[in-house]
C-alpha cells in the first residue's frame, strides 16, 4: 500500500469518526469525554471535534503504516500539523458563510470534508519529508498541550461568540444560560 492510499483512508476514516464523535459526550458525559468530544453546539466545540477525530485517527494510521510496511518520516509532526491546521482552515472557510447565512448543517459538512482533505494532503507531505529529528518529540508534547488547552477552554470558554452554543444559549460545559 502506499503512502497516497493510506492518506485517502485517513480522509475518509477522520470524516466518518467526526459523525461518531460527535455524540459521545452525550452518550456518555464525563469529564474525560468532555475533554475529548464536543459538549455542545458551538463552533468551538466542533473544531474540537475535528482535531480529536484526527489526532484518534492517528493511532489506526500508525498501525496501518506499520503493517503495511509504508515508508514515512515525522509521524507526530505530521499528525500535530494537520490536527493544528484543520481548524484555521475550517473557520476561514466556514466563517463568512455562517455570518452570512447562519449556521446550516450541510455546509458545515462540506467544509469539513473540506478541511480534512487540505489536513491530510499537508500530512501526506510531511510524512514524505526528511526526518525532523527532535521536532517529532516536541510535537508529540504539544498534542498533549493541546489537549490541555482544550480541556481549560472546555470548562472556561472565552466569552466570544465562537464559544456560544446557540441551540443551548450557554458557553463551554456550564449549565447555566446566558
Amino acid at each position: 500500500m502506499s503512502l497516497k492510499k493510506v492518506k485517502i483512508i485517513s480522509a475518509i476514516g477522520i470524516f466518518l469518526l467526526c459523525f461518531l464523535f460527535h455524540f459521545i459526550y452525550e452518550i456518555m458525559p464525563n469529564s474525560l469525554t468532555a475533554i475529548f468530544f464536543p459538549v455542545n453546539e458551538s463552533i468551538w466545540e466542533h473544531q474540537k471535534l475535528m482535531f480529536t477525530s484526527v489526532v484518534m485517527w492517528g493511532i489506526v494510521e500508525y498501525l496501518i503504516l506499520e503493517k503495511c510496511k509504508v515508508k514515512y518520516n515525522n509521524f507526530f509532526t505530521s499528525l500535530f500539523i494537520s490536527a493544528l491546521t484543520i481548524i484555521p482552515i475550517f473557520l476561514i472557510i466556514y466563517l463568512p458563510f455562517y455570518y452570512k447565512i447562519g449556521p446550516k448543517m450541510f455546509l458545515n459538512i462540506g467544509v469539513m470534508g473540506f478541511a480534512i482533505i487540505i489536513s491530510q494532503v499537508i500530512s501526506y507531505f510531511i510524512l514524505k519529508s526528511k526526518n525532523f529529528g527532535k521536532l517529532n518529540i516536541i510535537s508529540f508534547i504539544l498534542i498533549i498541550i493541546s489537549y490541555i488547552t482544550l480541556a481549560y477552554l472546555t470548562y472556561n470558554p472565552i466569552k466570544c461568540e465562537l464559544f456560544f452554543d446557540t441551540q443551548d444559549e450557554k458557553y463551554g460545559i456550564n449549565n447555566y444560560n446566558v
